[in-house]
């Protein structure tokens, strides 16, 4: 299975991601923070738009939506459960559905926390997961809507992916999230490593993202609330994974 991924920096800080079943030339975008970048990255490729997937409904993810349709004509696909809230739909999907790129299948998760129905489209041909604002680079989403609960359930089901997945989240924070992650984390070797490297790469202009699941399962202090480390760093030895998490959420509030 051939396919391609292509990573669009858009807005500030913003990324909207192509991807591409070789096979059939279908194309995909994932969210549509800003028209333009991404319509010059279509028309240098030569390639024509089939689906558009949303993930939440916040601005910076579909604000340039209607310039998009108004060169390509793709289906929008979006979560059913947040449908008053986001541009019109010619798709409505939940968990447990799946579309299909081409010969390739994806599937969808409801990731709630950051947003209440909020969405990941996961594919496993390409081993990559479109997160968003859900599990990010060395961090999660701010949670806007949902709970702590809501949000440590929605990571275990990204936890549970292959570790070889791609995560292809919604913003470049991986900077400010590896100074915070290091507060709560400080021995952590793996981590100390890869804030070195974000903060070469951030020097030079380079994005971090995507990313690997392994490496953030070795370094993202939000997918490792039982880590003893953390724990005690804490103060909270015996507690539950689900209020460790909560407490790492609420400090990075702060932070």
């Amino acid at each position: 299975m051939l396919f391609d991924l292509v990573t669009i920096p858009c807005l500030a800080d913003n990324y909207a991601y192509l991807l591409r079943d070789h096979d059939s030339g279908k194309v995909a975008l994932i969210d549509v923070p800003e028209a333009a970048p991404i319509l010059a990255e279509l028309k240098t490729r030569g390639w024509e738009l089939s689906q558009i997937w949303l993930t939440h409904h916040h601005p910076d993810h579909v604000q340039g939506l209607a310039e998009v349709l108004e060169t390509h004509q793709a289906n929008v696909i979006g979560g059913k459960a947040d449908e008053h809230r986001l541009p019109p739909l010619d798709r409505k999907v939940e968990e447990g559905n799946t579309i299909t790129l081409g010969a390739m299948e994806v599937q969808v998760l409801d990731v709630s926390g950051h947003t209440v129905g909020h969405l990941a489209f996961y594919v496993p041909a390409a081993k990559t997961a479109f997160t968003a604002d859900s599990l990010m680079a060395l961090g999660c989403g701010r949670l806007f809507e949902g709970t702590p609960a809501q949000m440590w359930e929605s990571l275990q089901k990204l936890i549970a992916l292959p570790a070889d997945t791609t995560l292809c989240s919604g913003h470049e924070y991986t900077q400010s999230n590896a100074n915070f992650a290091l507060t709560v984390d400080p021995d952590n070797t793996a981590l100390i490593s890869r804030a070195k490297d974000i903060k070469a790469a951030r020097a030079k202009g380079q994005p971090t993202v995507p990313s690997q699941l392994s490496t953030e399962l070795e370094t993202n202090p939000f997918l490792r609330p039982a880590d003893p480390g953390i724990r005690a760093t804490l103060g909270m030895p015996t507690a539950s994974d689900s209020d460790v998490f909560a407490e790492i959420r609420k400090r990075k509030d702060s932070f």
